[in-house]
């Protein structure tokens, strides 16, 4: 696994053994970031000197990456020990120490934030509703930027993270199934784009 451009291009970057962290793959990450950089609401400004969130670090892969290409700060969250160990191995090898923060708790329960951020970048594990719960904690304690975009990877088969406030919402009469039905997800944003990568889907939101 390495950095794939900007200023630490080829850097090597460690990552726990076992199956508990999941590093996002590099051809999903180059994706990602041509994604970011190429579409018509993207491109370089959306990198530049920007403070981006890694809500779910594991590696530090995401936030690394944006930071080789422009970014200015990084915070990340990580539970994991191995995970922590790697994240903090891999921002000591770009020499990046000055400009990130790592915070080691959970993400659905944020500190206040000092500063919000206009990147976030969210690979939680699947199948597990946490999208849109982290982000409404995040935003709640002042993490998410005003027009701030996210971008969450989730299992290919899943439904969309986040209610589309786009998208017009169905006109139905309540019943009592209507009741017990499962629910879309609280915390909404604008879908931008969304591709599918083998088992993973990214989707990418104005919030």
């Amino acid at each position: 696994m390495r950095i794939i451009a900007g200023a630490r291009k080829g850097r090597v970057l460690a990552a726990p053994a076992g199956t508990a962290t999941r590093p996002t793959a590099d051809r999903v990450r180059q994706a990602l970031f041509d994604m970011l950089l190429h579409a018509p609401w993207g491109g370089p400004r959306l990198l530049e000197n920007a403070h981006v969130l890694d809500a779910f670090a594991g590696t530090g892969s995401l936030a690394l990456e944006a930071l080789s290409r422009g970014a200015a700060f990084a915070t990340f969250f990580e539970t994991d020990r191995a995970a922590l160990s790697a994240l903090r191995t891999n921002i000591a090898s770009c020499q990046w120490q000055d400009r990130c923060t790592v915070v080691p708790r959970d993400v659905t329960k944020p500190p206040r934030a000092k500063h919000a951020c206009s990147l976030l970048l969210l690979d939680p594990p699947y199948k597990q509703g946490l999208p849109a719960r982290t982000l409404a904690a995040l935003a709640a304690q002042g993490w998410v930027a005003q027009g701030a975009i996210a971008v969450i990877e989730t299992a290919a088969q899943e439904d969309l993270p986040l209610r589309d406030n786009a998208a017009p919402l169905p006109v139905t009469e309540p019943t009592q199934q209507d009741e017990t039905a499962a629910q879309p997800p609280a915390y909404s944003g604008t879908l931008l784009a969304e591709r599918k990568h083998g088992a993973a889907r990214l989707s990418v939101w104005q919030l």
